[in-house]
């Protein structure tokens, strides 16, 4: 893994919105003047806001609270932690531990160089902007048993986010949350296994903040941030915190109530039930009301032929 020890150490100079003189950078750090603007550029890279005034010096555009992996195990209980600053996938790396994690490991970053979605997306994941963090979970039933987890997810997201006063946080079918119709968050949940022994998954989230709108420029869709959801923003590592607790209480549920348990708190945040919608499968669309989900997790959608459920592959939900 690369050292980014001294661009961190250059963040947590600037976190606290004071210009800061290249100078005075380059003497704290034992390196030169041209060395510091050097890894300004990188910085700007990670998205980092940070401008320059002849005189003064450097300055982030704004502060933000950097995760704290101290912080975060002061606040919950978790028996595998790792806050790692710069990462090219919170998945990945859970991924690639499976074998040696124990039930309930996490990983959080502050940027993904290599961040991904559904389908192999891009995850744009600018750093200390929003929230990139996953979760190891074991299901001793086997995958058969881990269908419409990524509903269950959502739920337990929503719920948290409207525990800080986001109470019109809603969830989008299969695995996104919406506020006013604009996409917050997605979550991407993988597996690995075989058949007939346990399912091992890894459940990644990123949830936007306070990303800066020059940095959404890419996103093909309607995007907004936690900050005009909530009314007063809570630190990072307090909330950080909060969605693994409540992650943990509802993997813990899920496994003894299965799906069934959650379809009335599904419906309850469902951003479009009994609203009409468009399903996009492939290059065909499907028009209808959308009346919620069933125990498969499949989305139920009235259309003129009745009520049809509609499951998995390429399906991609539209309001109309």
């Amino acid at each position: 893994m690369r050292d980014h020890s001294t661009r961190l150490a250059l963040i947590q100079m600037l976190v606290d919105g004071a210009f800061h003189s290249g100078e005075e950078l380059g003497e704290a750090l034992g390196i030169s003047r041209a060395a510091i603007s050097k890894h300004m550029k990188v910085l700007r890279s990670w998205g980092l806001d940070i401008y320059r005034v002849q005189g003064k010096g450097y300055c982030l555009s704004g502060q933000f609270e950097l995760l704290d992996e101290a912080k975060i195990a002061a606040l919950v209980a978790c028996p595998s932690l790792n806050v790692i600053p710069v990462i090219d996938s919170t998945n990945q790396y859970l991924l690639e531990r499976v074998g040696q994690l124990p039930k309930g490991a996490v990983c959080l970053a502050e940027y993904q160089a290599a961040g991904r979605g559904r389908r192999g997306r891009q995850w744009l994941s600018p750093f200390g902007s929003n929230l990139y963090l996953s979760m190891y979970w074991r299901l001793d039933a086997g995958m058969a048993a881990a269908m419409g987890l990524s509903l269950v997810v959502g739920v337990a997201l929503a719920e948290t986010l409207q525990s800080f006063g986001a109470a019109d946080v809603k969830v989008k079918w299969p695995n996104d949350l919406y506020y006013q119709d604009k996409k917050l968050a997605g979550i991407l949940v993988e597996m690995t296994g075989q058949a007939g022994d346990a399912a091992h998954l890894v459940i990644g989230m990123g949830l936007n903040i306070a990303m800066p709108e020059h940095e959404g420029e890419s996103i093909g869709q309607a995007w907004t941030n936690l900050t005009e959801a909530c009314g007063a923003l809570p630190g990072r590592n307090a909330l950080a915190a909060s969605l693994i607790e409540r992650l943990q209480r509802t993997l813990e549920d899920y496994e003894e109530k299965g799906l069934e348990g959650f379809l009335d708190r599904w419906n309850r945040l469902d951003n479009y039930l009994d609203r009409p919608v468009r399903l996009l499968i492939g290059n065909r669309e499907v028009e209808g009301v959308a009346r919620g989900i069933n125990a498969q997790g499949a989305l139920l959608l009235e259309t003129v032929d009745g009520l049809v459920p509609f499951i998995g592959g390429e399906i991609s939900l539209r309001g109309c």
